[in-house]
C-alpha cells in the first residue's frame, strides 16, 4: 500500500502546478469525503489512488465513452454515481447504459460478429470465459496490462485480492475478464417460520424428520408440500412454500444453465466444473478444448435422466406450490413477488437480491421486523437424488468487465480506466454496501461489513467461508455462449406452456445444441475461428453404450426420492465460521 501514499509536500506540489490538477484533486477529495466512506484504504491513500487516475486520464480528457451491463442495483450505482464521480476526477464522461442481461449477451454477440463498435468496454458474465478464450475476440487483459495497457493499469489493482478471478482465466491461464460484482445462487428461507415451535412439531410429526434446511430435494418438496398444504395460513396471509419463474424469456434460460441441471445431480464429479460432463450437459474430455456433445448419444448429458428429472420437477414444483403467476414471472418480476412476505422457501435464490431485501417494511418489505432485521436466511441450496459428493454445488454470477479488440484502442483505454475506477479499494466498500455484490476480500472482511453482517441474513458469513469459491460460473466446456444459450430459454418455455413433456423439451435442445455445436466445428476446421478449440463431435450411438457407465452420464435411477434430510441453520452458519 505504501507505494500509494503521496506525501504532503508531493500532493502540494501537484496543486501548484496547474489549475487543472487542483479542480481534480479537489473533486476527489470531496468525493472521498462525501460518498466513498467506509474504504479499505485510509483517506490518504484514497487520495493518492485517486491522483493516479488523475494522471493516468490526462490524455484522454474530454472524450465521452460507452459501457454496457444489465440492472442490478451495484450497477445501477455504478450508472448514476461512479459516473459522475469519475468524469469530476478525470474528465472523461461514462454513459454506462442499463439494459437486460439477455440483452446484453446479445450487444456482445453483435460486436464480435460484426466487429462494428458497439460499447466501449461491458459488463459480461464470466459465463463466457470459453467464448472469449476460443475466439480471441476479447482483450487478453494478463498481455494488456503488462504491454500496452502498462500505462493505464492502476499499479494498487491488486488482482489477488478479487474472489473470482479464477473464473475470468481461460484454459491458457490469461485473464479475460475483471470481476465487477459476483453473486452466488442459494437457498432462501423464513426462518422465524421455520423457528416457530407449533410448526416445528407438526413438520416432524407429519414427516419424521425435523424441519430445518434442506439438504436434499426430498427434504425441499416435503417443506413445499407442508407450508403451501398445511400451514397455509400466517397470520391471516396465504402463503407458499415455493417461489419461482417461468416465462418464455431469455432469463428462463439462464435460470437451468445456472447449475440447475447439475445440482440435480446431472454432470460428472470436478470443480470448478465437472470433467467430462459440465452442468450444461456438454462433454469434454478431460485435457481437450474440443466438446464432444451434447446428447446422451454423443455422450453428453443435456437429454439425460439427471436432466429431465431436473427440468419436470422445476415445471411440478412451479405449478403445485408457488404462489399463483408465478410460472408466467420473469427472473426480475420474482424479486417484488418474494418480498411480498408470503412465501416459506425458495431454492434458487441469486444472492444479488440482498440489497432489496433488506429494504425496510416502510418500502412494502415483509420479509424485516419493525427494527429492519431479516426475517429470513440464506444457506447453500439442496441437491437432487443424482448428486454425489464432488459434483458441483451451484452457481456464481461474475459480472466482469470485459473489453473487446473492436473498439478503438483509445476507447478501450479510457474504458478499461473506468473499469478500474469502480472496483477501485477507494471505492469498493462503498458500492458493496449498496450492492451487496462482493468481488474483493479486502472488503468482505471490512470492519463495517463485520458491524452489518447480522442485517444480510448470512450473506457475509457466506463471502467469509472457503465455501464462497464452489459455488462456480459456466465453465469452459461452453464453446459460444450467446450461440448456445438463447437454445434453453426456448425449449424450457414450451415445458412451462405444456406444449412439450421435459423429456421431448431436453431430446430438443441436446439435438440443437449439437446441430449448432457441428456448425462450430466446421467453421473451426475450416478457418480455425475457434483457435483449434472448437467443438470435435462423437459420432452417435445407441444412448446405453454410455447411460450409468464410468464419466458417462447418469442411469434414471428406480427411486428418484429417497428419504428428505435436513441440517440445523446455526450448525451451518458455526461450519462457515471456522
Amino acid at each position: 500500500m505504501r507505494k500509494y501514499l503521496l506525501s504532503a509536500v508531493a500532493v502540494s506540489a501537484v496543486v501548484a502546478g496547474s489549475n487543472a490538477a487542483y479542480a481534480d484533486a479537489a473533486a476527489a477529495e470531496k468525493w472521498i469525503n462525501d460518498e466513498f466512506q467506509p474504504s479499505a484504504l485510509s483517506k490518504d491513500e484514497q487520495k493518492a489512488e485517486m491522483q493516479w487516475f488523475i494522471d493516468a486520464a490526462k490524455p484522454f480528457a474530454g472524450m465521452e465513452i460507452n459501457v454496457l451491463s444489465e440492472g442490478i442495483p451495484t450497477h445501477s450505482y455504478e450508472s448514476t454515481v461512479l459516473t459522475k464521480a469519475f468524469e469530476e476526477i478525470t474528465g472523461i464522461k461514462v454513459n454506462h447504459q442499463i439494459l437486460g442481461e439477455g440483452e446484453v449477451v446479445q450487444a456482445v454477440q453483435t460486436q464480435m460478429q460484426t466487429q462494428r463498435n458497439l460499447y466501449d468496454g461491458y459488463v459480461n458474465d464470466s459465463d463466457l470465459i470459453g467464448t472469449h478464450a476460443r475466439l480471441q475476440l476479447a482483450y487478453n487483459l494478463t498481455d494488456q496490462m503488462a504491454g500496452d495497457w502498462k500505462d493505464v493499469t492502476n499499479p494498487g489493482l491488486d488482482l489477488a485480492d478479487f474472489m473470482g478471478t479464477s473464473f475470468t482465466t481461460g484454459p491458457d491461464g490469461k485473464l479475460y475478464q475483471l470481476p465487477d460484482q459476483q453473486f452466488a445462487n442459494l437457498y432462501w428461507f423464513r426462518k422465524d417460520w421455520f423457528d416457530n415451535e407449533e410448526i416445528k412439531a407438526k413438520f416432524k410429526a407429519k414427516y419424521g424428520y425435523d424441519l430445518g434446511v434442506p439438504v436434499n430435494w426430498s427434504a425441499y418438496e416435503d417443506i413445499a408440500e407442508f407450508f403451501t398444504n398445511d400451514v397455509k395460513e400466517i397470520d391471516g396471509t396465504r402463503i407458499y412454500g415455493h417461489m419461482d419463474y417461468g416465462k418464455r424469456a431469455p432469463d428462463l434460460g439462464w435460470r437451468m444453465t445456472d447449475a440447475w441441471l447439475s445440482m440435480a445431480g446431472a454432470g460428472s464429479p470436478g470443480e470448478p466444473n465437472g470433467v467430462p460432463i459440465d452442468e450444461w450437459g456438454i462433454r469434454m474430455e478431460a485435457g481437450s478444448c474440443n466438446p464432444a456433445g451434447a446428447s446422451v448419444s454423443r455422450g453428453g448429458e443435456a437429454n439425460g435422466p439427471a436432466a429431465v428429472f431436473a427440468i419436470a420437477k422445476w415445471d411440478e414444483w412451479l405449478r403445485k406450490y408457488a404462489p399463483p403467476g408465478a410460472a408466467s414471472y420473469d427472473f426480475y418480476q420474482s424479486l417484488p413477488a418474494l418480498s411480498q412476505g408470503n412465501v416459506a422457501q425458495q431454492i434458487f435464490w441469486y444472492t444479488a437480491f440482498t440489497a432489496d431485501m433488506v429494504k425496510p417494511k416502510s418500502e412494502g418489505n415483509n420479509t424485516v421486523d419493525d427494527q429492519g432485521m431479516p426475517l429470513w436466511r440464506m444457506a447453500p441450496s439442496p441437491h437432487g437424488p443424482y448428486w454425489k459428493e464432488g459434483q458441483k454445488v451451484g452457481y456464481q454470477d461474475v459480472g466482469s468487465w470485459t473489453f473487446l479488440k473492436s473498439t478503438p484502442d483509445d476507447r478501450a483505454k479510457a474504458a478499461w480506466l473506468y473499469a478500474q475506477f469502480v472496483v477501485s479499494k477507494t471505492v469498493d466498500v462503498k458500492k458493496s454496501h449498496v450492492g451487496l455484490t462482493f468481488i474483493r476480500d479486502s472488503t468482505v472482511r471490512h470492519e463495517s461489513f463485520t458491524e452489518r453482517a447480522p442485517k444480510l441474513g448470512g450473506l457475509v458469513e457466506f463471502y467469509r467461508s472457503p465455501d464462497r469459491v464452489a459455488w462456480s460460473p459456466t465453465g469452459i466446456n461452453v464453446p459460444d455462449y450467446p450461440k448456445l444459450a438463447q437454445i434453453w430459454w426456448q425449449q424450457i418455455g414450451d415445458v412451462n406452456s405444456g406444449a412439450f413433456t421435459p423429456q421431448q423439451a431436453m431430446d430438443r435442445l441436446a439435438e440443437e445444441m449439437d446441430i449448432t455445436m457441428a456448425r462450430m466445428q466446421q467453421a473451426d476446421e475450416a478457418a480455425n475461428v475457434y483457435g483449434g478449440c472448437g467443438p470435435r463431435l462423437n459420432e452417435p450411438k445407441d444412448p446405453s453404450e454410455w447411460l450409468g457407465k464410468p464419466n458417462g452420464p447418469h442411469a434414471k435411477l428406480d427411486n428418484e426420492k429417497p428419504p428428505g434430510e435436513t441440517v440445523n441453520y446455526d450448525e451451518l452458519v458455526a461450519r462457515w465460521s471456522k
